[in-house]
């Protein structure tokens, strides 16, 4: 038999690390694979050796049954190979036309001809059920359709195989719907998937086969026919995984957290947050569902004193918050899981022992004065990775090389670790795998019970409803309904979220 793509034996060593340890891969014409893993598992590796973003140490690749030498990105495309990457590369001040044929230009004598690159979006849009406009600008479309162009791309250069990287981590679930309705219009046509994900339910709703990684290996290959959630997370693991959050009733205590007409605007001057009042008390979670895109992020930076609100109060334990006081807020007992864990969360350079200070570098004991106690850094490191499951070779290890999961761990530890009144979780398991949202679940819920307030803001609808006690709705930057979390539905929610209104009995609309 032909495979679109087989991988026999291929192994990958970085200092340290063996990424991919004699791993075999086959995708079938026309076949959707899943590929899931916990990070750090090897499947991104993996996919970047097919890709030619890295060389094997051993190992062989055949591309429709001829053996293939890919050395780069260049040799994958000319080999009908294209690659979807989970952080986007697009131009954003350039159109869907002017970044499909960025590297491939089509012209007219000396000039590009940007008439034919429209044209071709369209045939392509047309062909695929991908409908983009080709004169859009990037930067003002949203994350669904952007990935709609990243896949055009790929196809524009002649893809019939295509790796998908994690492709729903930035997606809301009507998005996910979409993709996947386009994922099933590519397969009916011909084109070979490689579907990189976590997530078990969307595994087993799009794959034809499922192929498990566990620390370089291959430890499993399965079909949605033959297992379930349970049998993949445990095989992804290694242990058995509690994939429903366990979780008492809520003991609601004084307000910690009080937010009074505020009002945001973005880097464009535009108001993205109108008039949000909220209040957040000790031992409950309140979560914030909607849409990405409708003032979540603006409204977290305003309240954590990143950006400046245009009007509005901010109370932490019944004091006010001046705007960007950012230490002030720490002082006050605010703890913060940001959206961004590299950009906002993390200094990459610096070592685990030092992001695990950054809040509380300036105080007792890590300094003394104007100076600093590196011993007691390193001990403060040593205890939070035992306590807090950091999986890293030592405590002045730069934290830019640990996995996704771990470096949200160091986050995690760093600002539970100190006293805390309210937590901001925004996306706090965003691009995880299931055994590290387990962990951020309990750790959130022990929080809670601790008599912390916790504001949980995320694009899973799942997460919201199992987490929070109550429900707030965000759309178009407006807080549009309020309901107990055991009095939601998925239903009426995501209508709420679409910014439809419907009778319910119990909601603040």
């Amino acid at each position: 038999m032909t495979y679109a793509l087989e991988a026999r034996g291929i192994t990958k060593r970085f200092p340290g690390v063996l990424a991919n340890d004699h791993v075999d891969l086959v995708l079938h014409q026309g076949e959707i694979l899943a590929l899931l893993g916990e990070n750090g598992a090897g499947k991104t590796t993996l996919m970047n050796i097919i890709y030619g973003l890295y060389r094997p140490d051993e190992g062989e690749i055949y591309v429709f049954g001829e053996k293939a030498d890919i050395r780069s990105p260049h040799d994958a495309i000319r080999l009908g190979i294209g690659m979807v990457h989970q952080h986007f590369m697009l131009v954003p001040v350039f159109t869907v036309a002017e970044n499909l044929i960025l590297g491939a230009e089509v012209t007219r004598g000396p000039m590009l001809d940007l008439d034919k690159a429209r044209r071709i979006v369209r045939e392509l849009s047309e062909r695929y059920g991908l409908q983009v406009d080709p004169d859009a600008y990037i930067e003002d479309l949203p994350v669904g359709v952007q990935q709609r162009v990243e896949i055009l791309k790929a196809l524009y250069r002649g893809a019939r195989i295509l790796i998908l990287d994690e492709p729903t981590a930035v997606l809301t679930p009507q998005e996910v719907d979409e993709l996947f309705r386009i994922m099933r219009e590519l397969k009916a046509r011909g084109v070979s998937i490689i579907f990189i994900s976590h997530k078990l339910k969307e595994v087993l709703a799009i794959a034809d086969r499922i192929q498990v990684m566990r620390n370089g290996r291959v430890v499993g290959i399965t079909t949605p026919q033959e297992t379930n959630e349970r049998e993949l997370a445990a095989m992804m693991v290694g242990r058995e995984v509690l994939l429903e959050v366990e979780k008492g009733p809520a003991q609601p205590g004084e307000v910690v957290m009080e937010i009074e007409d505020l009002y945001v605007e973005d880097d464009r001057g535009v108001s993205v947050v109108n008039g949000v009042s909220l209040q957040v008390r000790a031992g409950e979670i309140l979560g914030i569902a909607g849409v990405q895109g409708n003032g979540q992020t603006e409204l977290v930076e305003a309240l954590t004193g990143l950006r400046r609100p245009t009007r509005g109060r901010i109370r932490i334990a019944g004091q006010e918050m001046p705007p960007r006081e950012v230490r002030r807020r720490i002082e006050q007992g605010m703890a913060h899981i940001p959206e961004d864990r590299q950009r906002t969360g993390l200094v990459l350079p610096f070592s685990v022992a030092d992001n695990l200070v950054l809040s509380t570098y300036y105080k007792p004991p890590f300094a003394r004065g104007w100076f600093r106690v590196p011993q007691a850094v390193l001990e403060n490191a040593r205890r939070l990775i035992g306590q807090f499951d950091i999986r890293t070779s030592g405590p002045e290890v730069p934290v830019a090389v640990l996995s996704g999961g771990n470096q949200q761990k160091v986050i995690v530890a760093r600002e539970f670790s100190r006293p805390v009144k309210v937590l901001i979780a925004n996306q706090p398991t965003r691009g995880l795998d299931v055994g590290s949202i387990e962990y951020i679940h309990k750790r959130l819920v022990e929080l809670r019970d601790q008599g912390v307030g916790v504001l949980l803001v995320s694009a899973e609808l799942d997460e919201i409803m199992s987490l929070s006690d109550r429900i707030a709705v965000m759309y178009e930057g407006r807080i549009v309904a309020e309901v107990p979390a055991d009095q939601a539905d998925r239903t009426t929610l995501g209508l709420w979220m679409a910014g439809v209104q419907p009778e319910t009995e119990g909601a603040r609309a």
